[in-house]
């Protein structure tokens, strides 16, 4: 769901985060930038120094869990549920 106001801070960093898979045009519109992705992204790497994090491009927030997920991956359990 696409924000009515520009997120900052830490809300920011959520929704680029969660959105960046999509592309950069998709993650501004959604995090209420609407096409103006150079604020988006001066707004976004504002947002991730001030909470020590250094970013270059979007692609860097995502993360090996996230691609995991989306591509497959495995599961590791027990054999049975008395076997470990």
């Amino acid at each position: 769901m696409a924000s009515h106001n520009q997120l900052h801070g830490v809300e920011l960093i959520d929704c680029a985060k969660a959105n960046a898979k999509q592309g950069i045009e998709t993650a501004t519109k959604l995090c209420g930038y609407g096409q103006d992705i150079n604020v988006f992204q001066a707004e976004l790497k504002k947002a991730c120094q001030d909470i020590g994090v250094e970013i270059h491009e979007l692609s860097d927030l995502i993360t090996t869990q996230q691609t995991v997920r989306q591509e497959g991956g495995f599961d590791i359990a027990p054999e049975s549920a008395t076997d470990l």
